[in-house]
């Protein structure tokens, strides 16, 4: 049976080598076989033009100063020039892989002969191949995307080998002996990770493949023949003894002297390794990271990823590992480090509450940072879910707005003409009806449904929360208290559809990527989100009421220096300028005066605070006119099974907003809120006037535009004969202009014991 396989192999062998020697010599020799020109002819007619993808390359991400950020790969590979690469890195592997690679074509027929009499003998594939095959393997190898391409390419058979040379023959054509030796030093696989002699260099000893010396470019060279066995960090032994066969042939060829080699040969291996690292989860801006790796899965998929099937999506994920991209981002370094300190500092990085913040440029939209307090990745105390982002970024449904989305019901209250006066009697709570649905399209519960009715209550029973008040409000002081029985009483003024559809065109959906849902309780922010959006949007009334979308990507290069075309992102005026500058006025309030008080950053700023649903979450949202910041806090694990007792807007996450913004603004310019050019029925503030004249005091309440009126009689008082008391309404009451306050005088005569 050996004898008859035997037999059988060497035919086989012998056909194969009459078919290459009738190819190389047939033009000479018009006697060969019939045999041998047919199969000649059969191998000259088949399929030369190798077209494969260029050698794949990892792909750069940029922070918006150039400086690098993250890299995506799933092969470590930097390719450079020949120029760029030590000229004895060039010898060792000539000598030691193909050493008469400048003297034949793409066949050396001496080693193609020697290695078909050798396989015959052993009934296996060896040596044999060109450089210029073996280039024509890797890139074989490199182009493979299934695991039918990756064995077609490493079959070990005569049928791959006769293939390849197929293909040699039209890489000789078109490409120079140098360019050929380029291409296979930066595709060939090196073990450990690198791809590439310049990867090989940075892994092995963390120099570029410039500054190679003897040593190291045979070690490197000897590598090549087998990876794993001759790995030099797992297999040390083993490398040493392949780099002294490299160093000796090299001396064998006149490369290098025998004592040369020797002295080489009597060295250890001493290595200096970086380990390639890429992905997300190595960066130092995991969560910004993240957000610009779904941006450009978008952007290679022309908008289509989320749409794709599984496969399909791999697809686009190995066009970013491999493509060789350079991503140019909006991340601000200086933001993105006030966020990481502040949130770190705050909340425990291993703990199950969290802490999310996402900063906006107003009028670009551009996201300037992104963060969260739990360290991203597997394992325990970290999380692999980019919280600060919406689904379609890598994270999850969101959190509850809470009261930070009362500013869409009172932007489109003052659209609408209601006067900030309106006055409001707001009690504790109430219970309130009559709401009308409106028009949804999308995901409700569990099922996609198209233009239905939604939304819509006869009964509504709502309460103030902890850090508010009950009284009478109106628009400035019902929003710098987040009165909730006020905004409920106004929103039904308002229209819920008016008020939701007023967040929607500052950008606004669901964390998991569906619409708002249109309920009475939207005021109170029971809709999802997430903070990046959230920032985006209150970025909307920073810029006056030109919303842009968020935006982290702001240009691609591809591995050719092609820039591709992004997705068109255009910023839309939303809202009148006057309505939005009166929004910013009020909204400056909250910080001034209402629940925010104490969260000033030292310069002009607004806000608003959230304390979501039964303590589910707390959430502040505020800005400046050059910087908006969105902050949420609360459990991860869930926030309804798992609350945050006794936590408001202006607390935990308040004091994030203040330290971040004030570090991230730091040396920036404090521009100021414009004023509004138009009245919107508004309110003053009754001045403090306690121990004034009365002709003093009449002249500061004109000043305010009010009206003063004596009481009649008098108080009994410590206070001089004739001065003020107090007033009714009191100092700091927001009234209409015009209103007529009444001065309290004293009788100069203390009350008695």
């Amino acid at each position: 049976m050996k004898t008859a396989s035997t037999l059988l192999r060497l035919l086989g062998a012998g056909v194969v080598a009459g078919v290459l020697v009738a190819f190389i010599a047939l033009p000479a020799v018009g006697s060969a076989g019939i045999t041998a020109r047919d199969a000649a002819n059969n191998f000259e007619d088949m399929d030369g033009q190798l077209e494969t993808d260029p050698p794949s390359e990892k792909t750069v991400v940029y922070d918006s100063d150039g400086k690098q950020i993250a890299t995506f790969f799933d092969k470590y590979r930097e390719s450079v020039r020949l120029d760029q690469i030590a000229p004895i890195m060039k010898k060792a592997i000539i000598a030691i892989e193909d050493s008469r690679f400048y003297e034949h074509g793409a066949l050396d027929l001496k080693g193609t002969l020697r290695a078909l009499a050798s396989n015959v003998e052993s009934e296996t594939t060896q040596g044999g191949s060109t450089l210029t095959q073996q280039y024509v393997k890797n890139l074989l190898v490199d182009a493979a995307r299934t695991k039918e391409e990756y064995r077609a390419a490493t079959a070990p058979t005569v049928g791959r080998k006769v293939r390849e040379l197929r293909y040699a023959l039209d890489i000789e054509k078109r490409m120079s002996k140098d360019e050929i030796l380029e291409g296979y030093l930066n595709i060939a696989y090196f073990g450990a990770g690198a791809y590439g002699v310049q990867a090989a260099a940075k892994r092995y000893f963390s120099i570029p493949a410039s500054e190679l010396d003897l040593g190291q470019a045979a070690l490197l060279a000897g590598i090549t023949q087998n990876p794993t066995a001759y790995d030099p960090i797992r297999n040390p032994r083993d490398a040493r003894k392949r780099r002294d066969i490299v160093l000796y042939r090299m001396a064998q060829l006149g490369d290098i002297s025998k004592a040369r080699a020797d002295a080489e040969a009597a060295k250890p291996i001493e290595l200096n390794r970086t380990d390639p690292v890429g992905g997300c989860q190595v960066s130092k801006v995991p969560y910004f990271c993240e957000y610009v790796k779904y941006d450009m899965l978008n952007i290679l998929s022309d908008g289509k990823y989320w749409e794709m099937e599984p496969d399909e999506q791999q697809n686009i994920v190995n066009e970013l590992n491999r493509g060789g991209y350079t991503i140019r981002t909006t991340l601000d370094a200086k933001a993105q480090r006030a966020v990481d300190k502040t949130l770190r500092s705050t909340v425990a990085p291993r703990g199950n509450r969290v802490a999310a913040e996402a900063m906006v440029e107003p009028g670009t939209g551009r996201i300037k940072a992104i963060g969260l307090s739990k360290p991203f990745g597997p394992g325990k105390g970290k999380t692999t879910i980019n919280l600060p982002a919406d689904r379609y970024h890598g994270g999850g449904n969101g959190v509850s707005a809470g009261s930070t989305f009362k500013i869409f019901t009172l932007a489109a209250a003052l659209d609408q003409g209601i006067p900030v006066s309106t006055t409001i009697n707001s009690p504790q709570t109430i219970t309130i009806g009559g709401f009308q649905p409106c028009r949804y399209t999308g995901m409700l519960d569990g099922k996609m449904v198209k233009n239905k009715l939604v939304g819509g209550t006869d009964s509504w029973t709502v309460s103030n929360a902890g850090d508010s008040e009950k009284g009478n409000f109106n628009l400035k002081t019902g929003t710098w208290h987040s009165v909730n029985t006020f905004y409920a009483v106004l929103e039904k003024r308002v229209g819920v559809c008016n008020a939701v559809k007023m967040a929607e065109k500052f950008g606004m959906k669901q964390g998991n990527g569906n619409p708002l849902l249109p309920y009475a309780t939207q005021v109170l922010g029971t809709n999802d989100v997430d903070m990046v959006s959230l920032a985006a949007a209150y970025a909307g009334f920073a810029a006056r009421g030109k919303y842009c979308p968020p935006v982290s990507v702001t240009e691609v290069i591809d591995g050719q220096g092609k820039r591709l075309k992004l997705p068109e992102h255009k910023c839309k005026q939303v809202l009148d300028e006057d309505v939005a500058d009166k929004v910013n006025s009020i909204l400056q309030g909250v910080i001034t005066h209402g629940t925010a008080r104490g969260r000033g950053i030292g310069r002009p700023a607004a806000g608003k605070t959230g304390t979501c649903e039964e303590f589910t979450c707390a959430v502040f949202a505020g800005y400046t006119p050059n910087l908006a910041a969105a902050t949420a806090y609360w459990d991860y694990r869930g926030p309804w099974q798992y609350k945050v007792y006794g936590v408001y807007g202006a607390g935990i996450p308040g004091g994030i907003w203040q330290n971040s913004m004030r570090q991230a603004l730091a040396g920036e310019p404090a521009p100021g809120f414009r004023t509004p050019s138009r009245d919107f029925g508004d309110t003053t503030e009754v001045p403090n006037v306690e121990g004034r004249t009365v002709a003093a005091a009449t002249a500061r309440l004109k000043a305010a535009d009010l009206q003063a009126r004596v009481a009649s009689g008098s108080v009994d008082s410590d206070k001089p004969k004739g001065t003020v008391v107090s007033t009714s309404p009191a100092a700091g009451s927001e009234v209409p202009p015009g209103t007529t306050v009444i001065l309290y005088l004293s009788s100069g005569r203390e009350d008695d014991d």
